[in-house]
């Protein structure tokens, strides 16, 4: 059995996989598989792997419309958020959007803290949030989240001063 290690690159897999080859695509989709399904958990919370499943689908389903191949990892990104917050509407998960998955973090417990401190928030709230974390300007969260750019600025203008109310007492 070969293991996601052994895989050639994804980049290398991709115009192999847009031409038609299966074993090419199955490849391509097992090597993305754990940036996608890290994406959903972050977004979906318990419904990550129905939220992976569907991004892994889409990004089967779309992949001949890629024409940029240096542009893949941002497409497959912005493909799997999408799919995502679709799945998170679709079964009405009120924990949407409650992890922040950062590369970066110095302190543990930090991540600890945040979560918690996102638990607190809205459901909206979350997603501008998290939205935002993942890398995507107002512009992109509208079109993700079928809101009009004000509605957006908004959001994460109030989501980012509930935060800091929330976190400032936990500082303490």
């Amino acid at each position: 059995m070969t293991t996601v290690s052994e895989l050639p690159s994804p980049l290398t897999l991709l115009p192999r996989a847009q031409a038609g080859d299966e074993h090419a695509m199955n490849h391509l989709l097992t090597a993305i598989t754990p940036y996608v399904a890290r994406i959903c958990r972050s977004i979906t919370h318990d419904d990550g792997a129905d939220a992976t499943q569907e991004a892994l689908l889409a990004v089967y389903r779309g992949l001949s419309s890629l024409r940029e191949p240096a542009a893949f990892y941002g497409w497959v990104r912005s493909v799997t958020v999408r799919e995502a917050i679709r799945t998170a509407r679709r079964y009405g998960a009120e924990s949407c959007c409650s992890e922040v998955d950062s590369q970066e973090e110095t302190d543990p417990l930090d991540a600890v803290h945040i979560s918690d401190v996102l638990e607190r928030l809205s459901q909206a709230h979350r997603q501008v949030l998290t939205l935002r974390a993942y890398g995507l300007n107002e512009e992109e969260m509208a079109e993700v989240l079928a809101l009009p750019v004000g509605t957006v600025r908004s959001r994460l203008f109030r989501a980012r001063r509930r935060f800091q109310e929330a976190w400032q007492p936990s500082a303490a």
